[in-house]
């Protein structure tokens, strides 16, 4: 696929800048029925317990939540650490800025789950078990 190069007018040139930034390769390594791809995650910190996500629920670190920059809201993702560690099911209900290389952000609770409390980024496996509507 090739790009086009478009020429918008100012104000349009910062969104199209950050779409571009959270658009990038993360947006793309999203997995297809019965395929997996291998990402860095991380996780989301106290600090955010009961702000709104981009679903306008609040955080809630004891639920199997996780961000992602383009799956729609819903989707149920199995998430295993690699190369040969545990497994979480999670449901995407928030958009995550995509920084450092990581491409997903769990909850505490999935993180909990995935042993990755102490070392705050790991390598994991995602594969697409459903795609639900949000509620």
């Amino acid at each position: 696929m090739r790009s086009v190069p478009v020429i918008l007018p100012v104000p349009h040139v910062v969104a199209l800048v950050l779409v571009a930034a959270c658009a990038g390769p993360a947006a793309n390594l999203v997995p297809s029925p019965g395929e997996s791809v291998d990402i860095r995650a991380s996780y989301y910190g106290r600090a955010l317990v009961g702000r709104k996500t981009a679903s306008g629920e609040p955080y809630d670190p004891a639920l199997f939540t996780a961000s992602h920059a383009s799956l729609p809201m819903g989707t149920i993702l199995r998430v295993t650490r690699l190369p040969d560690g545990p497994s979480v099911e999670v449901r995407v209900n928030d958009r995550c800025g995509c920084t450092h290389g990581r491409q997903l952000d769990l909850s505490e609770a999935a993180a909990r789950r995935l042993n990755m409390l102490r070392v705050g980024a790991v390598k994991v496996r995602i594969e697409l078990v459903d795609r639900r509507p949000a509620r």
